[in-house]
């Protein structure tokens, strides 16, 4: 996932009303109509989010066969599952940040000839 992605994506989330048209598309597909009553905003007022969600690809939409005027919108679950593995991605780097500072602050303790226990009481961990 590209930077550009990942920023389209959380500005794409960062309304309420859409990150509310999120979870109603997570239950299930539904159209634009269903999606502003249930959120409660007027229809032009989803259109527009919809607009936006549809951008940053976090939903798809179909027209119903024998009405092109009805549209059904979809959650896109590859953009979320894409989301995640940036979030995972960064995690990991700061999980491997904390640890090595884990590891420096532990390394300095151990030249300052503190011992193991009087550290982990430094670091409010319990003793045995």
């Amino acid at each position: 996932m590209t930077a550009r992605e990942v920023d389209e994506l959380f500005a794409a989330l960062a309304d309420p009303t859409r990150r509310r048209v999120v979870q109603l598309l997570g239950e299930q597909p539904r159209r634009a109509g269903e999606l502003a009553r249930a959120a409660g905003v007027s229809a032009p007022v989803v259109s527009r989010h919809l607009r936006i969600l549809l951008a940053a690809g976090v939903v798809t939409d179909e027209r119903v066969a024998g009405d092109a005027r009805l549209r059904v919108f979809r959650l896109r679950h590859e953009s979320l599952v894409a989301l995640q593995a940036w979030l995972d991605q960064v995690q990991a780097q700061w999980t491997e940040q904390l640890g090595a500072f884990k590891r420096h602050v532990e390394a300095g303790a151990a030249r300052r000839g503190e011992p193991a226990a009087s550290r982990a009481a430094d670091e409010g961990e319990e003793r045995p």
